[in-house]
């Protein structure tokens, strides 16, 4: 058995004419005829009633049609999806990305990509640095897009931008009143964090390691909304990347944000994906787009 003769079978069964079912199939109608007889001799029933002006399926035959229908629908379905899977900008590209880069980064490029890569289907997932890489290893996401650096080991990356930190102090703080400000300015200030897990936790405290901060141990934020506004509360100040302070993020009356002086602290963002990946020139195409569009809003 195989697909033909039961394209060769459908054919007839919707047509009732082995002229019009040849022509269905880009046959001559004997090829069709004999290998209809070859499949009846090779499953040892008939399938068809040969009449001299009707033809007719047997109750086998029905039978088997319905069925022949179903395993061709199949047949074209995995062929369908290996011609979309051919092209490297379409089908489903799942996405990791920190939390502290997500809500600030996509509202600047979804349409973006969306108009420029519409066959490409992103599912976007959320996850902390150490869990993000995890899955990316066990190949439960494509990319993830996160602050570099990392750990390499089987993996690529590409560099898509890089933001600068700003300290978010209350309005009326003294800070408030300098045009920059440096790490030095900060000895004596209780510095607000993240919760452990979060690698901006690890970079704002490598920015304020050299000053005599003091970490606040009674709070301890699981998103930089919550630190903006504990800092706003008046409970203290902390660090924020760039994106994260533009366009709706931007300060409210009870916090005030800081640019640093030279040399301004930043963090670097990237893409990583395991170099064994199938995916290469999605991701690389995603984060061309993420590495213009960001260029453009600096």
């Amino acid at each position: 058995m195989n697909l033909r003769d039961f394209r060769y079978l459908v054919a007839l069964a919707d047509t009732r004419h082995f002229g019009q079912a040849a022509t269905r199939c880009h046959v001559s109608q004997p090829t069709l005829s004999a290998q209809i007889k070859k499949l009846e001799n090779y499953l040892g029933v008939d399938l068809i009633e040969r009449q001299p002006r009707r033809i007719a399926l047997t109750d086998m035959g029905e039978k088997v049609v319905e069925r022949a229908r179903r395993l061709l629908a199949e047949a074209d379905g995995i062929q369908a999806l290996t011609r979309k899977e051919g092209d490297p900008l379409s089908g489903k590209l799942k996405v990791g990305l920190i939390p502290t880069i997500g809500p600030y980064l996509l509202p600047l490029v979804a349409r973006k990509l969306h108009k420029q890569l519409p066959k490409l289907q992103l599912m976007l997932y959320e996850y902390q640095t150490a869990v993000l890489l995890d899955k990316l290893h066990k190949g439960e996401i494509d990319v993830g897009i996160l602050a570099l650096p990392v750990d390499m080991d089987g993996l690529e990356s590409q560099k898509l931008y890089e933001e600068d930190f700003l300290l978010a102090v209350p309005s009326d703080h003294p800070l408030a009143k300098k045009a920059r400000v440096k790490p030095e300015d900060l000895p004596g200030e209780t510095l607000l964090l993240l919760e452990d897990g979060h690698c901006l936790r690890d970079q704002a405290l490598a920015v304020c390691s050299r000053v005599d901060v003091r970490e606040s141990l009674d709070y301890r934020a699981t998103s930089l909304e919550t630190l903006r506004q504990m800092v706003a509360a008046g409970l203290g100040v902390t660090l924020l990347p760039a994106l994260a302070t533009s366009g709706p993020f931007a300060s409210n009356r009870s916090l005030t944000l800081k640019p640093f002086a030279n040399p301004v602290p930043t963090r670097t963002v990237g893409a990583v994906w395991r170099k064994s990946s199938t995916r290469t020139a999605a991701i690389k195409a995603v984060g061309h787009l993420i590495h213009a569009t960001m260029a453009d809003k600096t």
